[in-house]
């Protein structure tokens, strides 16, 4: 797991971390027959300042779970909008490093690319784990785009300052569309390709719909959870 920086950084070297690191995202790339694939989440508790960082590894194709590991700890930084990865990647990079098993691809429940700055939860993720991550998001960040069609599997380009940065992408017919950008070492048309193959008929890839439920308590994790180290509890200035 790479230390690209500290944590313990003020709000304008926050944003200048990100636009240094965005230069280092890879925009392109396959994943070829992964073996396990990992979805992130966390879960705040806003009144005690307190969260979970929830990671879930599920062996493909079946998508049988092998893997859940929490990690707890405060968050350093309030809610700040293109701030999410430094407020929320230390608890998550935490329970990652208490895996036995090495994911190919990490689906993330935030942005990659699609960021004002290209450096959204899931590249950030991707550039320390340095593995093939997505971003899937449940709502949108920046950017605009055309209503996708109502069937499943119906997308449209997300476009921000006439770049493409992602694809609002219907995963199921008649529900409200998610967000899809890369997060690092993979092309955007994979990502997509493998949102949808982690579908099982619910709107959220089942990688980041289970760790959506890990972090929340609604998923045992796997023997021990661990508290985030010193480091990973360091504030934001």
């Amino acid at each position: 797991m790479a230390g690209l920086h500290g944590w313990q950084v003020g709000i304008p070297e926050a944003r200048e971390i990100q636009r240094g690191l965005a230069e280092k995202v890879s925009r392109s790339g396959e994943v070829e027959s992964p073996r396990f694939i990992a979805g992130v989440d966390i879960s705040v508790k806003r009144e005690a300042g307190q969260a979970t960082g929830a990671v879930v590894v599920l062996e493909y194709p079946e998508l049988k779970v092998v893997e859940v590991k929490l990690s707890h700890g405060r968050l350093g930084l309030p809610y700040i909008p293109g701030l999410l990865s430094f407020r929320e990647s230390p608890l998550i990079l935490a329970a990652c490093r208490s895996l036995r098993s090495v994911p190919d691809l990490v689906l993330v429940d935030g942005q990659g690319i699609a960021h004002p700055r290209r450096m959204g939860l899931a590249s950030h993720l991707g550039l320390f784990l340095d593995t093939p991550t997505i971003g899937c998001a449940k709502s949108r960040l920046c950017g605009q785009h055309e209503v996708p069609a109502e069937e499943a599997g119906s997308r449209a380009e997300v476009v921000d300052r006439g770049e493409t940065i992602g694809v609002a992408l219907r995963t199921k017919h008649g529900v409200r569309p998610v967000y899809i950008s890369i997060g690092h070492k993979i092309s955007l048309e994979s990502a997509v390709g493998w949102v949808l193959k982690c579908c099982r008929g619910y709107r959220l890839p089942e990688p980041t719909r289970l760790a959506h439920l890990a972090a929340g308590g609604n998923l045992a994790p796997s023997k021990e959870t661990i508290d985030a180290e010193p480091d990973y509890q360091e504030r934001l200035l």
